[in-house]
């Protein structure tokens, strides 16, 4: 029995899908078709702000605030551990742990808050609190760099050479970062490690294919496009050339070379750190310094249930030194001014050390208290906002909720917290409203501005 020949067919959408997997990756695809989308524009002004972009260092799994920011080396070793001698910083009356000896010579550019407070031990739930401000309920709300880049990106005359909202490198995947706003509001995620040769960032470097092989395939790809020659005017057609042109523009342009640190000197390189975290410092500023508006710095490790002084005295050195450099050269660049450092994880850590077996110098999850860290962008260096017990247990002096630190971020950038926030399905909501009833705040930080 003869049967019919079935015509492999080519349609245009599957041959771009095609071509740009062999050039830049199918996600990346997807990423410019996502922000080629129609926007969101959000109806009010914003009121001026001193800040123009935030490097948030998410401290994934949630640091100790006694081993970082907040030491009690009185309470004893099974509060301190073997970490017992905090070291005095270059402001008078505030110590930071041992183990972060060159941020303490930075204590001038960053204030601490030792009273974060949310009360939340679980890591989906505090880390949404965290980024959102936002209690859990029926709407899944956009975190502070989804915001950010709704209000400071392409709605708002951004002309970056990459998207606005940056991750290095991982996404954080405890949640949804866009909430209602929609997949146009999604951060970039790089993938890869920059300090790596080369730094294998998703979509724009693929190792082991050349550019030579990368322009081929685009020259094939433009060879199948018979139907798009056939309809020139066809918008869907049209808004698809621009993701290809958007996608190769990150191959080949300018935007690649922001990830490239080839450029940056040796010793500078060395200052950061020869490390995935140091070099996602140095990437960051240089994000920043082309005007991304928001970088966040997924920083793992710091779920510490078992062994963690040992990790401590590995990560510590390490966090220590990209950030105090990181700090540093903001402030020479003169891009501190401008630029929020934000520090912090989804809680803290168990004040007391969980010494038995299985965990043999634990710390478990911890949302009662905690500490955070700002940096430049309009706030004030040097200070200390609230208050620990002697412990660390408890809050004992001016609670910060995550609505409190993001409001107040939000007013830094010039986004107004009490304003609309813009959204498609026409919900009558407030960017980061004061807090309602039932709901529990301590008010701006106004300690800080």
């Amino acid at each position: 029995m003869n049967r019919p020949i079935r015509r492999s067919t080519i349609t245009r959408r599957t041959a771009l899908k095609r071509g740009l997997l062999g050039v830049a990756g199918l996600t990346l695809a997807k990423s410019w078709r996502v922000w080629a989308a129609p926007a969101i524009k959000p109806t009010v002004a914003a009121p001026a702000g001193k800040a123009k972009a935030v490097i948030q260092i998410w401290m994934w799994g949630g640091p100790s605030h006694l081993d970082t920011f907040d030491p009690k080396p009185d309470a004893g070793s099974d509060y301190c551990g073997p970490l017992n001698k905090p070291i005095a910083t270059n402001i008078d009356g505030i110590q930071v742990g041992e183990l972060l000896p060159l941020l303490a010579k930075q204590a001038d550019k960053y204030s601490i808050i030792r009273s974060m407070t949310h009360g939340v031990n679980a890591h989906e739930t505090a880390s949404y609190i965290v980024q959102t401000g936002r209690q859990p309920g029926r709407l899944v709300f956009p975190c502070v760099g989804a915001v950010v880049s709704m209000f400071k990106g392409y709605d708002h005359g951004y002309k970056g050479l990459v998207p606005p909202y940056i991750v290095l490198t991982e996404p954080q995947g405890r949640f949804s970062e866009a909430g209602f706003l929609g997949q146009r509001y999604k951060p970039f995620a790089t993938g890869g490690d920059p300090n790596r040769q080369p730094f294998a960032v998703e979509g724009i470097v693929a190792e082991g294919i050349s550019d030579e092989r990368q322009r081929s395939r685009r020259e094939l790809l433009h060879s199948l496009d018979t139907l798009g020659k056939a309809m020139p005017t066809n918008e869907q057609f049209s808004r698809l050339d621009r993701c290809e042109a958007n996608a190769y523009d990150l191959v080949f342009g300018d935007a690649r070379k922001l990830f490239e640190l080839d450029s940056e000197k040796d010793d500078v390189r060395e200052q950061y750190g020869r490390n995935t975290f140091g070099q996602s410092c140095l990437i960051a500023r240089r994000l920043v310094e082309a005007g991304v508006p928001y970088v966040t710095i997924n920083y793992k490790g710091w779920d510490t249930h078992k062994q963690h002084f040992e990790t401590m005295r590995r990560k510590l050195p390490e966090m220590d030194k990209g950030m105090a450099a990181l700090l540093q050269d903001l402030a020479g660049r003169s891009l501190l001014d401008r630029t929020i450092v934000w520090w912090g994880g989804e809680f803290g850590r168990t004040p007391r050390v969980q010494w038995d077996s299985p965990w043999n110098g634990g710390r478990g999850h911890y949302g009662k208290c905690f500490s955070a860290v700002l940096a430049g962008g309009g706030f004030k260096g040097g200070r200390v906002v609230g208050a620990s017990d002697a412990t660390g247990e408890n809050v004992a002096e001016r609670p910060v909720w995550p609505r409190d630190l993001i409001a107040s971020l939000y007013e830094r950038l010039g986004i107004d917290p009490e304003g609309p926030m813009p959204n498609a399905r026409g919900l009558d909501i407030k960017v980061m409203p004061a807090a309602e009833a039932g709901e529990e705040s301590g008010g701006l930080l106004a300690e800080l501005v």
